[in-house]
């Protein structure tokens, strides 16, 4: 999602996190008991992307992680152009 990544509204974000994908991307998340996951939370709600990104590097290893996080951008890319 590197494209137009300052345009990414709230509500691009609401209807990612709504679709299939980003649904079984959250239920993914909430079964890993990490807490790098909360780390990068607590990051990225204070403007840490950066760092929230490197919270989460080890989860990014995953292939089911991986696999959805493209459905996603696939997803959000098709809708925007």
């Amino acid at each position: 999602m590197q494209k137009n990544s300052q345009n990414f509204s709230m509500q691009e974000a609401l209807r990612l996190a709504n679709s299939d994908a980003g649904q079984r991307l959250l239920a993914l998340l909430r079964q890993n008991s990490d807490p790098k996951i909360h780390q990068a939370m607590t990051e990225a709600m204070a403007g840490d992307y950066s760092k929230a990104k490197d919270s989460l590097a080890g989860l990014m290893a995953s292939p089911q992680i991986r696999q959805l996080l493209k459905e996603l951008e696939e997803s959000y890319w098709h809708q925007t152009c």
